[in-house]
């Protein structure tokens, strides 16, 4: 009994110290332009599996994004950001996500 107890204690132990997932920030520049933009992406990232927190900054147009490295990459997390359509750094978003955007958050709507 003492040693299934100790083998136990030592297997969740062991996922304690040695089994965290990393965590990761980065910042992405986007192309949002208003707080409807800001509480769309914020909304998607937040809601995304894999990403802890997003938060974008609306005066540089920029998201600060903290993610847990084996459960997203942060290609994934640009992709998410492109699929309302923004652009996230290089990721381009498609016309039509664009299009789906209130014409206040298009590319020149402010």
């Amino acid at each position: 009994m003492k040693t299934t107890s100790l083998i136990l204690f030592l297997f969740f132990y062991s996922e304690l110290a040695f089994g965290q997932k990393k965590i990761e920030e980065a910042v992405i520049q986007t192309s949002a332009q208003c707080g409807d933009c800001k509480e769309r992406i914020e909304s998607k990232l937040n809601y995304t599996k894999g990403v802890v927190f997003g938060e974008l900054d609306l005066d540089s147009k920029k998201v600060t994004v903290r993610y847990k490295t084996k459960s997203i990459s942060l290609q994934e997390i640009k992709q998410a950001i492109a699929s309302i359509g923004y652009s996230a750094d290089d990721v381009k978003a498609k016309e039509e996500d664009v299009l789906k955007l209130p014409k206040c958050c298009q590319p020149g709507g402010h």
